[in-house]
């Protein structure tokens, strides 16, 4: 069997995992509904959380987490030993991105599935286990201040590679290789692209907030 053909199989394999469509399956077995036909038609944990309550929530997002954490950190890691890439950063970044791809376009449900927030978390959260809990707090305190799950998305992914310029600096990690760098670099255009509803009626004021997470809401 070729390298190339080893490395393609692997990124099929990752796109498999992250096209399990979490939310999907989770709103089918509950209530018998389409989760994308109810709330804001968005199969993601935000749209469950509004439709189904926050347990239903936590198990997609744990999930969908996991989708993108697999590929990156173990995929690209142990299986097929004889990929024609060397840089193994390299290889985390294909087969998680390819994860993400299976969750936002997922083959299980007719390409449409959620934004891909969670599994890209899980996926970065391979990439750089340090900088994305930092990015993870940088998303609480946006949600506290505004009440915007996507506001909150949208500034944690912007302030991942900001972060990985800062802390070698500081003492707090070693220098990432060059190729997950320059990828940090993406992250943010990748999570604005695919926020771009979200901005639009961020604009026009129709953003859903969520008032109960806001801790400086008006009574």
């Amino acid at each position: 069997m070729s390298s190339a053909f080893e490395l393609i199989l692997l990124l099929f394999a990752s796109y498999l995992t992250g096209s399990t469509p979490t939310s999907i399956i989770i709103s089918k077995i509950t209530k018998g509904i389409d989760i994308r036909e109810h709330g804001s038609g968005n199969a993601g944990a935000t749209n469950v959380f509004r439709v189904l309550g926050w347990k239903w929530a936590l198990i997609v997002v744990v999930v969908d987490v996991f989708k993108g954490w697999l590929p990156a950190a173990v995929y690209a890691t142990t299986l097929f030993k004889g990929q024609p890439i060397d840089d193994i950063g390299v290889v985390q970044i294909l087969c998680g991105f390819a994860a993400v791809l299976g969750h936002t376009y997922t083959v299980f449900a007719g390409f449409k599935g959620g934004k891909g927030v969670g599994t890209l978390g899980g996926m970065l959260l391979a990439l750089f286990p340090i900088a994305v809990p930092l990015c993870l707090i940088v998303f609480a305190i946006v949600l506290v201040l505004t009440g915007y799950v996507s506001l909150g998305s949208i500034m944690a992914s912007v302030s991942l590679p900001i972060l990985l310029f800062i802390m070698p600096p500081l003492g707090l990690a070693n220098p990432p290789p060059l190729s997950l760098l320059i990828f940090s670099l993406l992250v943010p255009w990748f999570i604005i692209f695919t926020h771009r509803s979200n901005l639009s009626r961020l604009r026009s004021g129709e953003e859903n907030r969520f008032e109960k997470a806001m801790i400086f809401r008006k009574k």
